[in-house]
């Protein structure tokens, strides 16, 4: 027992002592030394002790009426003569069939429609405008995905470029710019990626200025005059889906793709290999040299920038998701 004894007692004669509880004393003494040896213990354990905090970015198909697709083998016009355009169009392929919402048809299966029905993807622009909607009917698809590679090399640190139109079946789908069904006007229109607000609102100044572009008199489509001051103008409205109407839109053809997309990948940029390291690391990939083996063989790269080629299309025009939330412990099994 701890035995107090009061300043002012003097004598035998002095009031009892008080007492305190030995239970409590030591409380008071112990507690803050088990708070330093926890402290001690994670700070010797170090950065194994906390989870790794990962966020992974959500797609999907933004336009249930473009659902059911098929992708064309792409166009090689690169210096490289030995790229397989079938093998990007098999990425391709197997980047926009993870997407939920998308219905991809196999590549070989495309292939062999060209042939059974003699689709002639040659010939004026016009023709093979019509000749891809031909084969979109053979199928019975909604889009037909046509690209072309416009760079390639595979020597260290590799690099690519894609350039995909998307042609709608259906004459009557308009194209769909960049920034279409984001959320713009409303409260989340300060989470929008810069570079989207940016891509966007040069689609709006590309559509305005060509209603102020001088046109010649034999270049006028037909019903237009060249000079007609009461042309639509785009307004930014244009970006919201219109709500749901009683009758029918009217049928106004166009054969433009509603989807074009250029895009240019580089192994030594910064933004590119960051995406990478987040890709491979949902990818639980078995096999040694993480993230920065992707640079050097040649199937993974061309796979990556397909999946960026993707989701930066998707993201542009509404198709991202919520991003989920991942924790992990950096254990043995996610160590690659």
């Amino acid at each position: 027992m701890l035995r107090i004894v009061e300043p002012n007692s003097i004598g035998p004669a002095s009031a009892p002592p008080a007492r305190v509880a030995v239970g409590s004393a030591l409380h008071l003494t112990t507690l803050p030394r088990c708070l330093a040896a926890v402290g001690l213990l994670l700070f010797f354990a170090g950065c194994s002790a906390w989870p790794d905090v990962v966020y992974e970015p959500q797609y999907h198909n933004p336009w249930p009426q473009l659902s059911k697709v098929a992708v064309l083998s792409f166009n090689n016009l690169s210096d490289e003569p030995t790229l397989d355009g079938e093998q990007v169009a098999e990425a391709y392929y197997n980047e926009l069939q993870q997407i939920p919402g998308f219905e991809v048809v196999p590549v070989n299966v495309t292939e062999q429609a060209v042939i059974a029905h003699e689709i002639l993807l040659e010939g004026s622009l016009d023709q093979f405008r019509a000749e891809v909607r031909r084969l979109a009917e053979a199928l019975n698809v909604d889009v037909v995905v046509v690209g072309a590679i416009t760079d390639y090399s595979p020597y260290y640190p590799p690099r690519m470029g894609l350039a995909v139109d998307w042609y709608a079946a259906n004459r009557g789908f308009h194209p769909i710019p960049a920034g279409y069904g984001l959320p713009w006007g409303t409260a989340d229109e300060e989470y929008i990626p810069s570079d989207l607000v940016r891509e966007a609102e040069f689609e709006l100044a590309k559509a305005q200025l060509e209603t102020q572009t001088p046109i010649a008199p034999e270049q006028t489509p037909q019903g237009e005059n060249a000079n007609d001051a009461l042309l639509a103008w785009p307004d930014p409205k244009g970006f919201a889906p219109a709500p749901p109407s009683p009758v029918r839109p009217d049928y106004l053809p166009q054969d433009k793709p509603i989807i074009s997309q250029v895009r240019s990948y580089n192994g030594h940029d910064a933004d590119f290999t960051e995406a990478l390291a987040n890709y491979f690391y949902f990818r639980d990939d078995a096999r040694y040299g993480g993230w920065k083996s992707y640079l050097q063989r040649t199937d993974d790269f061309i796979a990556f920038c397909c999946h960026m080629h993707v989701t930066e299309m998707l993201a542009a025009r509404g198709g991202a998701s919520e991003t989920r939330v991942v924790w992990r412990w950096p254990i043995d099994r996610y160590e690659r």
